[in-house]
Order: C-alpha cells, then sequence, then structure tokens
C-alpha cells in the first residue's frame, strides 16, 4: 500500500462528512438565513439613514430615485409605485360582505369557486408531495430527488409576482400608501414557512403535514396575544384544545412508513412547529398592514412576493441554486414540467381565494378550504400509498369536526351581533376566521 493511498481515503472521507452536514436542514437553514441577512441588514441600516436624516421633509427637485425612497421607506402619499385607484368591493383588504346575484348566476359562480379552489390546490398539493418525496427517472438507470426547498419557493413566487404586477397594471386599485419596507417583514416570515412547508415533506407524510396546517389555530392565537394583544372568542379556545387533542390522536396512530424520508421524525415536527410560528407571525403582521394603511389584497400579494423574490433570488445566487437546479431539469425535463405546473396552480389558486372571498364570503371560502384539506389528505393516501391507522383517523374527524365547530360559531356569533344581542360572557375583540382579510392568509402558503 502506498502513501497516498491513505491520504486518499483521509480526503474522501472528510469529503462524505462534509458532504452529510450540508446537507442537513439546520445547516440548508442556516445557509439560507445568511443569504437573507445580506439584504435585511443593509436594508436596515439605510431606512435608519433615511429616517434620520428627516428625508421625507425634504424639499427641491424630485427625480425618480427621490420617489422610489420615499415610497420604500415613508410611504407614497403623492406619487405611487402601484396603481392608484380602485372600484369598490375589487379585492380591498376590508370585506365588503358577498356580492348578491340571482339565485341560477350565484350557484354557477358557486361551482366555478369551488371546482377552481379545490382543482388548483389539491393539483398542487399533489405535485409538491411528488416533487419533495419521489425519485425522477429520464429513461436509463440514473434516478435523482430533487432537494432545494427554497428554489421551489422561488419558483411560486415569481409567477405569483407577475401575475399580481399584471393584475395591479390592468385593473385600477386604491392608491397604495404602505412603506414597501413594510411587507419585507411578513415576506420573510412568509419564505419560511414556505421553506418548512416543503421541507418537512422530507421528514413526515404529506397528511401529516396537511393536518398540522389545519391546527395553526393555535400559533395564531398565540402570536395575536403576544404580537397585537388579541382577545378571542370562548369557542376558539375549546377548538384549540379539540385540534391539540386530534393531532395527539394522529400522531401516535401514525404509521411507519418503508420509505424513510416519509416517516414522521422529530426533524420534522420541528420544522412543522417552525412553519406555524412564521405562518402566524405573516397573518399578524399583514393584519396590521391592512388596518393602518388599508391595502388591497392583491397590492398585499404583489408586494409580499417582490421581497420574497428578492429575498430568494440573492440566496439562490450565493449558493448556486440556480445552476443546481437547471443541471436536474436538464438531466430530468418532467421536473421542469412539474415545476412549472406548480407554480401555474399556486398563483391560480391565489386568484380564486380572492374572488371567491369577494363573491360569498369568508365563511363560505373557509368550509371550500376545509373540504380541500380532508379531500388532500384522501388523495395523497390513495395516489402514495400511507397507512394511517384508526386512532389516527379518529384524530383526523377530531380535527376537522373542530374546524367546522369553529366556522358555524363564528357564524353564529356574527348573526348575534348583527341582531343586536349580546353574546355570552368572553366576547372576543377579534375573530379568527369572520374576517376575510384572515381567510386570504391561505395565499402566502403556496
Amino acid at each position: 500500500m502506498t502513501m497516498s493511498e491513505p491520504n486518499s481515503a483521509t480526503a474522501a472521507a472528510q469529503q462524505l462528512y462534509w458532504s452529510s452536514v450540508h446537507d442537513t436542514w439546520v445547516t440548508r437553514l442556516f445557509i439560507n438565513l445568511l443569504g437573507y441577512s445580506s439584504i435585511i441588514i443593509p436594508g436596515y441600516l439605510l431606512i435608519k439613514y433615511f429616517k434620520s436624516k428627516n428625508y421625507e421633509d425634504r424639499t427641491g427637485e424630485r427625480g425618480c430615485m427621490d420617489a422610489a425612497v420615499r415610497s420604500c421607506v415613508f410611504g407614497a402619499d403623492g406619487a405611487s409605485l402601484l396603481p392608484t385607484t380602485e372600484p369598490s368591493g375589487a379585492g380591498s383588504g376590508s370585506s365588503s360582505g358577498p356580492r348578491e346575484h340571482p339565485p341560477l348566476r350565484q350557484a354557477m359562480v358557486l361551482v366555478f369557486c369551488v371546482v377552481g379552489l379545490l382543482g388548483s390546490y389539491l393539483s398542487w398539493g399533489v405535485l409538491q408531495e411528488k416533487i419533495m418525496t419521489k425519485e425522477y427517472d429520464n429513461g436509463t438507470p440514473e434516478r435523482g430527488r430533487f432537494s432545494d426547498s427554497q428554489f421551489l419557493v422561488f419558483v411560486n413566487r415569481v409567477f405569483a409576482l407577475l401575475l399580481s404586477a399584471a393584475y395591479l397594471a390592468v385593473v385600477r386599485h386604491q392608491r397604495h400608501r404602505a412603506p414597501l419596507y413594510k411587507y419585507s417583514y411578513c415576506s420573510f416570515s412568509n419564505i419560511m414557512s414556505s421553506w418548512c412547508q416543503y421541507e418537512a415533506l422530507k421528514f413526515v407524510s404529506f397528511p401529516t403535514q396537511v393536518l398540522a396546517k389545519a391546527s395553526k389555530i393555535i400559533p395564531v392565537m398565540l402570536m395575536g396575544k403576544i404580537v397585537s394583544k388579541n382577545k378571542y372568542e370562548y369557542y376558539e379556545y375549546v377548538v384549540a384544545i379539540l385540534i391539540s387533542i386530534g393531532m395527539t390522536f394522529f400522531l401516535m396512530g401514525a404509521t411507519e412508513e418503508k420509505n424513510k424520508g416519509t416517516v414522521t421524525t422529530f426533524s420534522g415536527i420541528i420544522i412543522l412547529i417552525g412553519y406555524m410560528v412564521f405562518d402566524s407571525f405573516t397573518s399578524n403582521w399583514q393584519n396590521a398592514l391592512y388596518k393602518e394603511y388599508s391595502v388591497s389584497s392583491v397590492q398585499m400579494m404583489c408586494g409580499v412576493n417582490l421581497f420574497s423574490c428578492l429575498f430568494t433570488t440573492v440566496s439562490l445566487l450565493q449558493q448556486g441554486g440556480f445552476v443546481t437546479s437547471a443541471h436536474f431539469m436538464m438531466k430530468y425535463p418532467t421536473f421542469l414540467a412539474d415545476c412549472l405546473m406548480l407554480s401555474v396552480f399556486s398563483a391560480a389558486g391565489q386568484m380564486f381565494i380572492y374572488y371567491t372571498i369577494s363573491q360569498f364570503g369568508a365563511v363560505v371560502f373557509t368550509i371550500i378550504m376545509t373540504m380541500r384539506q380532508g379531500l388532500a389528505i384522501l388523495i395523497s393516501c390513495l395516489l402514495y400509498h400511507h397507512a394511517i391507522s384508526p386512532t389516527g383517523v379518529i384524530g383526523i374527524f377530531i380535527v376537522f369536526a373542530a374546524i367546522f365547530f369553529r366556522i358555524f360559531s363564528s357564524f353564529r356569533h356574527r348573526q348575534l351581533k348583527r341582531a343586536g344581542q349580546q353574546p355570552a360572557a368572553g366576547v372576543a375583540k377579534t375573530h379568527l376566521s369572520g374576517i376575510s382579510i384572515h381567510s386570504a392568509k391561505e395565499v402566502k402558503h403556496c
């Protein structure tokens, strides 16, 4: 044996070790955060500088750069980077209630919304699970599995940004007043919740992920208490307890599958908790923007996706993510088609959300999306052969029963308020499912 052979073996072992370290979700998360910080830190310093110099009060000739700084840092009282008028009820943050149509036309519109929402998001869920958990082949013995969750977030955000920007360019909207930088907070949490959603599929089954998303009322309430000092109805606490019980039953009854990548693991649970925390922050921050600046839902969609594209683009460029993803696309053309369809279904689903809420209100929309979650679990089990024990099935039923109880209680509470009656003790100042802007938060998971 020559002296070079041990050295070669040592080098190979070291390379394998560092490769395995880099492939852990903790390392990927840390690298992504470093990339985002290269935008967040300089941006924070620039905003602090402009505010300290009272840039908003400057007088004199104003050019394009001046208008951009004012829009980004202080908001637009005059010139705005977004269109400036909007017909009443066309996607504004505040809900003016469902629109009235003749019964036949209303039934046809409802069918259109149900088919659009279910078709878009069920297809999106099937593709999401396929991309993150299944191997691709190109007609040769060689197979590959895609692992870059951040690239999928970028693809979805780019298409959604283009769609919302095109909509704003065609449809006249109310004046946009919010400082653009304020979208960066919920954009960051939006990226992180989406990344956690994709990354979790490497460790937990799709039904587990869907049920965890259905349980997000718990962290939303906790974050609402912390961030906004909200108070909630007594029935919302009951719902939170029932959902916790249902999730416990489901996780206790989850059976381990042969495919190691879809077994519920501790890492998967940690990532799902991260998803729910980031997601609940996004909801509360967007709610604050709606209330303070009265932005429309499509303006919110455009602003959040703008910063999401900026964050993910810089991070992917730093990591070489575009190159590796493009190489994977060329090697496995089916992956390219799946990515495109994933983006189309995601963006179409977002538009169906806004349209459904404007036509029928938050309650109808919530019922449709709850149906979608149940169907998503069923389709995933049929297509990808997930095994769920009787205990797990009981847990699923408890969770969805709690969700429907929440919908009914919220609807009943609003009826009592409209009738001028005093609700029972424990009246809340905030209703999780009674405001359409909260329902519209479904758009950020895609």
